[in-house]
């Protein structure tokens, strides 16, 4: 599992790059590929690889931003919780949330060991073509924003949608 070594805060730091203003083609594109990878997924699954993807990539603006949205989505806090440690809680979770949670987990950490086959074929046995598809592009997108995040130095909490 990758570490995470910086010990720098983004809080404190000076101004980074405004992503959206400086590239609007860019963001736009983002949130159009952001919106459609989660059409047609449960809200509470698509809150869940968001979750799990920003917890992996130690992106504490995302997370606290899911977080919130999956509360008021009506998450329970227990779950929210278990997130984290999903593979030691699995009964927290359905075989559909765990199969999106294992893919998620393998495509966001890629560099460490690829996707393995019994993870996508899981992932397969759990959701159709399309559905499959729709999870693979959001984990896809909450990486990328999770990278934008970090890069341009967004602090948690101010979730500025």
């Amino acid at each position: 599992m990758t570490t995470h070594t910086s010990t720098k805060s983004t809080l404190g730091t000076a101004k980074r790059l405004d992503f959206g203003a400086s590239a609007p083609k860019a963001f736009r594109a983002l949130i159009a590929f952001d919106a459609a990878a989660r059409d047609g997924l449960d809200p509470a699954l698509v809150e869940l690889i968001q979750i799990r993807s920003s917890h992996l990539n130690h992106c504490a603006y995302c997370l606290h931003m899911h977080t919130n949205d999956a509360r008021k989505a009506g998450e329970s806090e227990d779950r929210l919780h278990m997130v984290a440690v999903w593979r030691e809680a699995r009964h927290f979770f359905s075989e559909r949330e765990q199969a999106a949670l294992a893919l998620t987990d393998a495509l966001t950490l890629v560099a460490d060991a690829g996707v393995p086959d019994d993870v996508c074929a899981e992932a397969a046995a759990r959701f159709d073509e399309r559905e499959l598809a729709q999870v693979i592009a959001l984990i896809c997108t909450i990486n990328t924003w999770n990278r934008v995040a970090l890069s341009t130095g967004k602090a948690a909490g101010t979730d500025e949608r």
